[in-house]
C-alpha cells in the first residue's frame, strides 16, 4: 500500500476523527479509504446514469465496433 500526504481542512479532520471515535472507521487511514471507495462508487453510478440517458435519447451506436470507429474517424 502507498502512503500519501494530503492537506485537509480542520472540518475534514474533525469529521474523520469523529468517524474513528464513533467506530465507523477503524483508523484515520481507514476513514479516508472509505471516502475514496464511496467516491469511486458515486462516479460509477453517475457513469451508468449517463449511459442510461444516452440510451433514452438515442445516442447509442449499434453494430461492429471496428466499422463504427472507422466510420467516425476514430
Amino acid at each position: 500500500m502507498t502512503t500519501i500526504s494530503v492537506p485537509i481542512t480542520p472540518e475534514q479532520k474533525r469529521f474523520i476523527r469523529e468517524r474513528v471515535k464513533s467506530g465507523k472507521a477503524a483508523s484515520i487511514a481507514h476513514a479516508v479509504r472509505q471516502a475514496i471507495m464511496l467516491l469511486e462508487e458515486e462516479e460509477a453510478i453517475a457513469a451508468v446514469r449517463e449511459a442510461e440517458l444516452d440510451i433514452r435519447e438515442g445516442r447509442v451506436y449499434r453494430g461492429d465496433l471496428r466499422k463504427l470507429l472507422k466510420k467516425h474517424g476514430i
